[in-house]
């Protein structure tokens, strides 16, 4: 017969011990695995995302809320500011590239953002279909959103007012049509609607388009008045688009001496703030880190208990089968086959806790995607085993080696005719 059937046998013939082991083992090796996915997705996700702006340009407030709203797309914006304020800005010497963004409708609780071509480029996002937008009302719609949706080209829809799915006012009169599909980035891109600036800005100046039906409506004997006037309407034009607004601005720099110096500037001496979104990403990693580090002490916590679960039963065992052990050892097994066996079954009860907690942890990994990808739009990828699961792995097989050696002490000390003299 063979050592691992035996072990097997010996295993599942206590089944509330087996139960009781396992479900520890289960407990811990899922919450271990399921924190350091989730923290690690996450990380890696919002340091994707970032990485094509060192500072948003917006209206005072958090300036974690500005990043969260204004790069990540997760969070309502702390308000608007006004597209000639951040004119000196976009002029300065240490920035590179400056991108005006705008939204605040949604199309089935997807954001319609407003912004320059550009803001693509950064992403490197290309279209699979169609152009990009060249005129109002035209979008180039995210992957995720496109299958989400069902949108195809050519399709037309109705923004409603607001960040959310539902309870928004419908701006009927201003349809949007998309042009382009975008291809999938694993990027914020992927959850858009992306339009130009004056499409957000002419659905929400209402009554503007009846002021220019008025002024576009003369009389022949008023061509001359009209003339007369041009510069005048010239000006007002001017001052219009300086009331115009948008949510923000993202900025990179062309040197870091840029990030020393400007958030300062704009933070004290002007109207808005600057925020650092490298900064409040490691700020926002540092303030979750605490709770995973609890969460996995507590996970520890549970496996060095499901390490003497696996002692105690294993001890158990040994005690209650001494005479079993005995013929075994009549029959020829020695001393150390006896020994391999009690490993045998506490290595066996490992494996199996193991790869069992680790199946639940990619599970909820796959149940709480569904969650963040409904919520907020990002998912999380179930993926193989990494190195740190691998060191968790040899973690959790040394533990139940240890105690099963320190369990099968007394197997050394087996007397074998006084044990089958007593039974």
């Amino acid at each position: 017969m063979k050592l691992s059937y035996l072990a097997y046998r010996n295993m599942v013939s206590k089944p509330l011990n087996l139960f009781l082991s396992l479900l520890l083992l289960l407990l811990s090796v899922s919450l271990v695995t399921f924190v350091i996915q989730v923290s690690k997705q996450l990380d890696g996700q919002l340091n994707k995302n970032i990485a094509p702006f060192d500072m948003v340009v917006g209206a005072k407030g958090s300036p974690l809320q500005l990043v969260l709203s204004s790069v990540l797309h997760i969070d309502v914006p702390t308000g608007n500011i006004k597209l000639n304020e951040v004119a000196i800005i976009q002029r300065h010497p240490f920035i590179q590239t400056a991108i005006p963004v705008s939204y605040g409708d949604n199309y089935k609780g997807y954001r319609i953002l407003g912004t320059e071509v550009r803001y693509l480029d950064l992403y490197n996002a290309q279209l699979t279909e169609g152009r990009l937008y060249e005129k109002s009302f035209e979008v180039v719609a995210g992957n995720t959103v496109a299958q989400k949706l069902g949108l195809k080209m050519g399709d037309s829809f109705v923004s409603s007012h607001g960040l959310a799915s539902s309870g928004g006012e419908a701006h009927e009169e201003h349809p949007f049509v998309v042009t382009g599909i975008l291809k999938s980035t694993g990027t914020v891109v992927d959850q858009l609607l992306i339009t130009n600036l004056e499409s957000i800005w002419e659905v929400h100046d209402h009554g503007e388009d009846e002021h220019h039906e008025e002024g576009d409506t003369h009389k022949e004997g008023d061509t001359h008045e009209e003339d007369d006037n041009h510069e005048e309407e010239v000006e007002t034009l001017e001052e219009h688009d300086a009331e115009k607004e948008i949510t923000s601005l993202l900025v990179k720099f062309k040197s870091p001496l840029g990030m020393v110096q400007l958030p300062r500037f704009i933070n004290e001496n002007t109207s808005m703030q600057a925020a650092l979104p490298g900064f409040e990403v490691q700020r926002l990693m540092g303030l979750l880190g605490s709770g995973v580090q609890t969460v996995n002490g507590i996970a520890l916590v549970i496996l060095l208990v499901s390490g003497l679960s696996i002692f105690i039963s294993l001890l158990k065992t040994i005690r209650e089968r001494r005479q079993e052990l005995a013929l075994l050892r009549i029959y020829g097994l020695r001393t150390g086959q006896l020994l391999r066996l009690a490993l045998l079954e506490g290595l066996l009860l490992a494996i199996i806790g193991f790869l069992s907690g680790w199946f639940v942890g990619r599970f909820s990994i796959w149940a709480v995607s569904l969650y963040t990808q409904d919520s907020y739009g990002y998912g999380l990828q179930i993926t193989g085993p990494d190195k740190m699961e691998l060191f968790l792995f040899g973690v959790t097989m040394a533990i139940a080696l240890m105690s099963a050696l320190l369990a099968s002490r007394s197997i050394f000390k087996l007397n074998v005719a006084k044990t089958l003299s007593d039974a």
